[in-house]
């Protein structure tokens, strides 16, 4: 079992959590399988994430045909930021963003598809939303 922030474990976080884990740990288990790509949830793999957004964006993939790969990066990107920030996933209407300690509101699935559209970075949110400059 995986710890998360403060000692949490997935079973007792917040209910807003459950669909981006999921969608998190789809994302890895499918391009471990299919593609060899290794996610482990740290703060360097997303330079690997954003590589295979920018891979299916310059192979021409249609955004229908990546959607969920898209999703399943965001909120794999979101749960970086929640271990490594100690932030905690929020939702609202069906959208799901990460609420860092500082009251910052992070939207990771949407800057995937940004990604996906050539102007967005899962690393460079990360670095932003993790910085100590941002935590005051």
């Amino acid at each position: 079992m995986t710890t998360t922030q403060a000692g949490a474990t997935p079973e007792n976080r917040p209910s807003a959590a459950a669909k981006p884990v999921r969608w998190a740990a789809d994302a890895v288990a499918t391009l471990r399988e299919g593609a060899r790509l290794r996610l482990d949830y740290s703060a360097p793999s997303l330079w690997r994430a954003d590589r295979m957004i920018d891979d299916l964006r310059r192979e021409g993939t249609p955004y229908a045909a990546a959607e969920n790969i898209l999703r399943g990066l965001g909120a794999y990107a979101g749960e970086v930021i929640v271990r490594q920030a100690g932030a905690e996933w929020w939702a609202s209407g069906g959208d799901h963003w990460v609420r860092t300690p500082d009251g910052r509101l992070w939207d990771p699935i949407d800057e995937a598809r940004r990604c996906f559209a050539g102007d967005g970075s899962l690393r460079l949110l990360c670095r932003d939303a993790t910085s100590e400059e941002s935590r005051g």
